[in-house]
């Protein structure tokens, strides 16, 4: 990775403007034009560098909930389950343990009960019953910055 690519990466990490132009400031803050900036972003995207570049919201102060679940799905269903729950605009994550409880997936909705008819639908529509839902009990945010070396 060239040095432009980790400054960029080290800029928008933590310093991400929050402007009309956001992208045309970090080309003025790394003396480059603004389509660099895009063509490298993108470049960083394709090559999985950057996975999202977005806001993260405090759901609870919006009025939404959200929870972790966990779900057993026979292995020979794994795609078929994932597909499913994934098609849930309020799904953030889903991934495959190694454990008995193989499948977990983080859901958003504007309500509890929203979270229940969703996991209702999951049991319905799969016919897999034993899914746990884990609550936040107490949030903690870390907060990562990855320093990229030269």
């Amino acid at each position: 990775m060239d040095k432009t690519s980790k400054d960029l990466l080290n800029l928008i990490q933590s310093n991400f403007p929050i402007e009309s132009k956001p992208y045309l400031k970090i080309a003025n803050e790394l003396d480059i034009t603004e389509k660099q900036v895009i063509d490298i972003i993108k470049d960083l995207k394709d090559k999985r560098y950057i996975k999202r570049i977005g806001g993260i919201f405090d759901l609870r102060k919006l009025g939404y909930y959200s929870t972790l679940c966990a779900i057993k799905v026979p292995i020979d269903r794994i795609t078929e389950v994932a597909k499913l729950i994934n098609c849930n605009n309020g799904v953030t994550h889903n991934y495959i343990r190694n454990h008995l409880y193989n499948m977990w997936f983080t859901v958003i909705a504007p309500s509890v009960e929203d979270i229940r008819a969703f996991l209702n639908e999951i049991k319905i529509k799969t016919g897999i019953k034993d899914i746990i839902e884990l609550p936040v009990v107490k949030l903690f945010k870390i907060n990562v910055v990855f320093n990229i070396k030269e």
